[in-house]
């Protein structure tokens, strides 16, 4: 039986960056998929907001156009333009992204493990045993740490007793990539018939056009709410008689970050963690911060900190900052008629209520900072250990 000292179960943006940073402390890792590739099956619409940009060094050949323009559209189509001098921001390329993650994953010696199941947990004393799955294998390894990166409805959450995602929305959206004379802009229509709880959008930077629905499940059907949408959109953005390049959905957790996060098993990151803001329903700024964050405590518990590091991993500090925004979430949430979305914009177009609007989609708060920002290794600046072992073309497998 194999024996590491964490094991990362989930390869999206949560896992990739956290393995990453624990191998680059030296840690032995295995990271665990169920995709055989990263770049398959993407759920995100992959918006990086000023503030990611600005505090971690993000590959620029995997990131779209600068977007500074947003345009919020009450049901009835009346537009409030919102501008802002600087760039606001970028869609990520993914599947791009994500394979160059993991390729600076394997340079700082974390071993890759597609194709990979997580099949549950056994408690062995100072170490568990991870049950894995591949194909019709079953592998069991021994670790001292288990990070749960496994999306919104975790089983690494279920299988360590750690808080679960009782909340979100569903989102639906169709990705075409083809060059346009669009002005680059995020179009967002808040409109309770098609979004429930939530927003249509359009996001245009110019390479591609992203348009998909988001709302509560239980309200709507999201592939009826993305064909109507698209009927009222083809043919504003070019799409009539296109066929989508790829399709994306999934669950949104949209309760805030959870209670409890971290055992002295374990602990979440990404949706997992709830790490989304619950009123933008936006992952990507939270999930990496709070990624840096859990390598380092992950680390410095191992290394002989101790359960009392772990107090930093506090889902009940993180939540006690999201109070405003949990409310927000509870009063859009009950929007539940295009007349009161209709009443709801017109107010956001006055000049009272604007600059608020400005601030929920170009402010800084979705997510507080966790103190790993500043200072830290990226996947574009080369770890020792990928100075000895220059990054592969093609990730090695577990």
């Amino acid at each position: 039986m194999s024996d590491y000292d964490v094991v990362v179960v989930g390869a999206g943006l949560a896992g990739l960056e956290t393995a990453r940073r624990l191998g680059e402390r030296g840690l032995r890792v295995l990271l665990a998929d169920a995709k055989a590739s990263v770049d398959r099956a993407v759920h995100t619409t992959g918006i990086f907001v000023r503030r990611t940009l600005e505090d971690f060094d993000l590959p620029e050949e995997c990131l779209g156009p600068p977007v500074r323009r947003v345009v919020l559209y009450s049901p009835r189509g009346r537009a409030l333009p919102l501008e802002s001098p600087r760039t606001e921001y970028r869609v990520g390329r993914m599947g791009p992204l994500y394979l160059r993650m993991l390729e600076a994953c394997v340079a700082a010696g974390v071993e890759w493990s597609p194709s990979t199941r997580f099949a549950g947990v056994l408690d062995a004393g100072e170490r568990s045993v991870v049950l894995l799955s591949r194909g019709a294998r079953g592998r069991a390894v021994r670790t001292r740490w288990i990070v749960g990166a496994d999306g919104a409805s975790s089983q690494v959450a279920h299988a360590l007793a750690l808080s679960e995602n009782r909340e979100w929305i569903v989102g639906v959206e169709e990705v075409f990539r083809f060059p346009s004379a669009e002005v680059p802009a995020f179009h967002c229509w808040l409109d309770p018939e098609l979004a429930p709880g939530y927003l249509a959008w359009v996001v245009a930077d110019g390479e591609e056009i992203h348009v998909g629905v988001g709302g509560y499940a239980d309200r709507f059907r999201p592939s009826e709410a993305l064909r109507r949408f698209r009927a009222r959109v083809d043919e504003r953005f070019g799409l009539a008689g296109r066929t989508a390049d790829e399709r994306r959905g999934g669950r949104i957790p949209v309760g805030g970050v959870l209670p409890r996060i971290a055992s002295t098993r374990g602990l979440l990151v990404g949706d997992a963690a709830g790490a989304v803001s619950p009123l933008t329903a936006g992952g990507l700024d939270p999930c990496i911060r709070l990624s840096a964050l859990a390598a380092r405590v992950t680390a410095d518990f191992l290394e002989g900190g101790g359960p009392a590091v772990l107090a930093a991993y506090s889902g009940g500090a993180f939540r006690r900052r999201f109070r405003s925004r949990l409310a927000l979430r509870r009063a859009l949430s009950s929007i539940s008629s295009p007349w009161m979305a209709e009443l709801g914009c017109a107010a956001l177009r006055s000049p009272l209520l604007r600059p608020l609007a400005a601030n929920v989609f170009f402010g800084r708060g979705s997510f507080p900072d966790t103190g790993e920002e500043r200072g830290v290794t990226s996947i574009n600046r080369r770890s020792p250990v990928a100075e000895r072992h220059p990054t592969p073309r093609k990730a090695s497998v577990a």
